[in-house]
């Protein structure tokens, strides 16, 4: 399944790295003999509480909690069974990750295919996440269709098919996962980190497993695994979303009440080992570098735990000096962050650092700066500014449905709590001295662990010969219909176009700034996001390239009125998140709308643009360009390009170190003048305020901004029709390639054509495991662990790729099943059943891209930015409806050249 690599609880969703860090907390199994009692007791009362929650435990010790969130109707389920890598058998460290994935392979009464047909048809947004001491299984749904999640989760707990032919297959894709990951360095860096700090337990290593011990792993080992620990008395089932709680539960009571309980075995205990400061290095393609300092804390059900969260926040402050050393140019980016552990935990500071930085003198400075707070303390100013920023993002976290159900679930099953609020109620208790107490016992620089991931290089891209393998007897996708569960068909039968529940006012400001406000009142917030149509590809002028990328750092230097730290502290003190840009935002309480905004406009309107900071930025992104130049990730991107668009395409611009150390302080301010103006913007309001509210805050503030001259050109010019190309980069610090096929199309987002394209990609790759490329390349094959495709359309010309990673000696083979694909879908009819199953994937889209407030501003951002009305989703879903298997085949027919798909890999030289 396509996985969070990155733990979800609150804390580590600041963690730069994508690793499945394996977050838990500690929950007390039934001891022996409460088993039976527990599932032939009364239930507990449900009991319901004034903000929209109702808790239930069921006879057989289902914990139950189900939250109501009305901004979308919309239903997140989050089941998290109390088990995962703690409790793998020894030498088997992937087993509870295997199950995770063998989850998706079938239970009785519920096939693989049928399991992965219902997940498409109701909107395909389906996931799950394997950690330490816990296994989640996630869905988000439209609101009417939460009786299918339910009833999925509800066979899954009662037992799984977990066949010695299912795992044969799923072995391949998750060893592609294995690879997938061993490619990241940074990934590695954790790991290594980790293997430190935990050398001798079971927190060495991390919840992914290896090729080696899923090689030895049978059927047999993951279905114990299931029958030992997926119980309704080592799960706790969380629902959040537009329901009626107490209906709800009646539906839960229903399909689960009667999964019999288990005895289940003691917890594993962990016996840490004292902590050998260590240092190593990994080397990376990538073009920056990255200092991590670890030391190790105690875990959530800690007394210290709440006080370690404030230090983190204190300590990651753009007001600290921490991250001072990022406007002193001796670092790119910096942070602190705390990652709990079920009985342990890690407290890092990581930075960036640019290629031919010295790496060893901005260790000095980070442990310099760590040990003068474990001897002196931290500012109580930052200690109240971090508590009034958790109180804002208890409200903000309200804005998101999935978002909802998963910090309950983290609340519940991470951090042991009963809720939420409650995590917020020990910070709030949390005192100055209590942060300095924990900072001079945890900051433990003797017991330090360091890592350093150190920049290198790997070489030009070469041309390859025979982009495409030979025939494969593997089958192509899966088109016959799969018969479904009564349950589920019924959900395929609601085929219908959903009424959109966004209304917005919509008016122009005399300066031309499109306003739009979307009133909600799930959270006592407000939040402004807005956008500049610009392209820095054809408004940066020759021998000033690079200047977009200088302009956006120097923003975070505050305004001409108050410098970056005086800033930041105007944005703590009313508990603001905020960013300028061309892509700008603000979120704040309801409150404190009309000084969040003002501080926004401020940055946005008057930026500082200090010399001195350019100085050093100018310096740093010189620096950063010379190495992304010569990068892996770069060079497969610009070789992409390259393959598409021909010589002199703005496409192809590239910024070098030349061109970025000749840009002067009037550059960066005539770029600023001409590329930021009203006339190009449109703003979303959106949250607990009013259409005139939001007009009068936006225009008192924004409403002066004004446009000289005519508006920059923005949109790229069309271009003829690619060639077939195939181009190998090489990235030495991978061990699986990256593939992407692509090919330039003329077709523009206001064609007509689009719709059927989109229809026809939805039956290739639009909904991950029920789609044809997946069943080919993943499903059938183990080529690969995930394949995706998509139809990127823009003003003026467009782009359709295909992108996957897979072992080198299956690269071709992999890109030969794909071509094939293409050319049925313009060869064969769609079949009815099918198109009418990725008709209801797109019609459920609706819904879900409504389900969260950011999601709702960049959807009606992106529409403005293409010239599209703003009901564009609905106007997409009824020629979605109307559509039939003929003018699919004739779209790709016209716009489909799988003869000259252009192939671009990265790592290891395909044969």
């Amino acid at each position: 399944m396509p996985k969070h690599k990155q733990a979800r609880a609150r804390r580590a969703a600041r963690v730069l790295f994508a690793a499945l860090t394996g977050i838990a907390c500690t929950v007390a199994a039934l001891a022996p003999g409460t088993a039976a009692a527990a599932a032939t007791g009364a239930a507990a009362e449900a009991r319901g509480d004034d903000h929209g929650v109702l808790r239930a435990t069921l006879a057989n010790g289902l914990r139950v909690v189900i939250v109501r969130n009305t901004l979308a109707p919309v239903v997140a389920t989050s089941i998290n069974y109390l088990a995962g890598s703690d409790e793998a058998p020894t030498g088997f460290p992937g087993t509870a990750h295997a199950e995770e994935h063998m989850m998706f392979r079938g239970s009785p009464g519920l096939t693989a295919d049928q399991l992965a047909d219902i997940g498409s048809i109701v909107g395909g947004d389906f996931n799950a996440n394997t950690r330490e001491g816990l296994t989640q299984f996630l869905f988000t749904v439209p609101a009417e269709d939460l009786d299918v999640a339910l009833h999925i989760e509800a066979l899954r707990m009662r037992a799984v098919l977990d066949t010695p032919r299912g795992w044969r297959e799923e072995r391949g894709a998750i060893e592609q996962e294995v690879a997938q990951d061993l490619s990241e360095p940074s990934y590695i860096l954790y790991q290594k980190l980790r293997a430190r700090m935990f050398a001798g337990t079971p927190y060495e290593h991390d919840a992914l497993g290896t090729r080696p011990s899923f090689d030895k792993t049978t059927a047999a080992m993951l279905k114990g695994f299931h029958d030992t620990w997926y119980a309704p008395n080592n799960a706790i089932l969380v629902i959040a979303g537009d329901v009626e709680p107490a209906a709800a539960l009646t539906q839960v009571r229903l399909l689960f009440g009667d999964i019999a309980a288990r005895r289940l075995p003691s917890k594993p205990t962990v016996r840490l080992r004292p902590v050998q400061p260590t240092s190593f290095s990994v080397a990376t393609d990538r073009p920056s570098g990255t200092l991590m300092i670890a030391m190790r804390t105690p875990g959530p059900g800690s007394a210290d735990f709440a006080a370690l969260e404030v230090l983190a926040d204190v300590l990651s402050s753009p007001r600290f000096d921490l991250y001072g050393l990022v406007p002193q140019g001796k670092a790119t980016a910096a942070e602190f962050a705390l990652d709990p552990l079920p009985q342990a935990g890690l407290a890092y500071a990581a930075l960036s650092f640019t290629t031919g930085d010295d790496a060893q003198q901005l260790e000095h400075e980070v442990r310099a700066i760590l040990a003068r707070v474990a001897r002196d303390g931290v500012p109580a100013e930052l200690v109240d500014a971090a508590k009034l920023q958790e109180r804002s993002a208890a409200q903000f976290q309200r804005n998101s449905i999935p978002e909802l159900a998963s910090v309950w679930s983290d609340a519940l099953a991470l951090y042991g709590l009963s809720s939420p609020d409650e995590d917020l109620e020990r910070i709030e208790r949390v005192s100055v001295a209590d942060v300095d107490r924990v900072a001079r016992k945890y900051l433990d620089l003797e017991h330090a662990v360091t890592g350093v991931m150190q920049p290198r290089g790997s070489g030009a891209p070469v041309a390859t010969h025979g982009g495409f393998g030979g025939q494969e007897s593997i089958s192509l996708g899966e088109a016959h219909p799969t018969a479904l569960p009564p349950w589920a068909e019924k959900a395929l039968q609601r085929l219908e176009v959903p009424a959109s529940m966004l209304h917005p006012s919509v008016s122009t400001l005399p300066n031309g700034m499109l306003l739009i406000v979307q009133p909600e009142d799930v959270s006592d917030t407000v939040s402004v996001y807005g956008h500049i149509r610009n392209r820095a590809e054809t408004e940066e002028r020759a021998g000033e390239e690079g200047v977009a990328q200088v302009l956006e750092r120097l923003l975070t230097h505050g305004s001409e009125r108050l410098d970056r730290v005086a800033f930041q502290q105007a944005l703590d003190a009313v508990g603001a998140r905020e960013h300028a840009g061309t892509d700008f935002s603000v979120q704040a309480l309801a409150e404190q709308f009309d000084r969040a905004v003002e501080l926004l406009a401020d940055n946005e309107l008057h930026p500082a643009l200090p010399d001195a900071a350019l100085a050093v930025i100018r310096e740093q992104v010189a620096h950063g360009v010379a190495a992304r130049n010569a990068s892996p990730g770069f060079l497969m991107q610009r070789s992409l390009r390259a393959a598409l668009y021909p010589p002199g395409d703005p496409s192809l611009r590239m910024s070098t170190p030349e061109t970025v150390r000749a840009l002067t302080p009037a550059a960066v301010r005539g770029y600023y003048a001409s590329v930021f103006r009203p006339d190009l913007t449109a703003v979303v309001v959106i949250g607990k305020v009013d259409a005139q509210q939001a007009r009068t805050t936006i225009a008192k503030y924004f409403g002066a901004w004004s446009a000289s001259g005519p508006p920059p050109p923005i949109d790229l010019p069309p271009v003829p029709a690619n060639a077939a190309r195939s181009v190998a980069v090489p990235d030495a610090s991978r061990v699986q390639d990256r593939v992407v096929l692509a090919q330039n199309l003329a077709l523009t987002r206001a064609d007509t054509d689009y719709y059927p394209l989109q229809l026809g990609n939805a039956v290739l790759g639009g909904s991950f495991y029920a789609t044809r490329l997946s069943i080919d390349l993943r499903k059938n094959a183990g080529l690969v662990y995930s394949v995706n495709s998509v139809l990127q359309a823009g003003r003026t010309r467009s782009v359709y790729l295909v992108e996957y990673a897979s072992d080198p000696q299956n690269v071709a083979k992999a890109a030969d099943m794909v071509a094939r694909e293409l050319t049925a879908m313009q060869t064969t009819p769609v079949g009815a059943d099918e198109l009418t199953r990725v008709k209801a994937f797109l019609l459920r889209q609706i819904p879900l891209s409504e389900a969260g407030v950011e999601e709702i501003a960049h959807g009606l951002l992106s529409r403005t930015d293409l010239g599209l009305p703003l009901d564009e989703p609905t106007r997409a879903a009824q020629r979605y409806f109307d559509l039939d298997a003929a003018a699919v085949q004739e779209a790709f027919r016209k716009w489909l050249r799988p003869q000259d798909l252009v192939r671009v890999s990265e790592g290891p030289a395909p044969p």
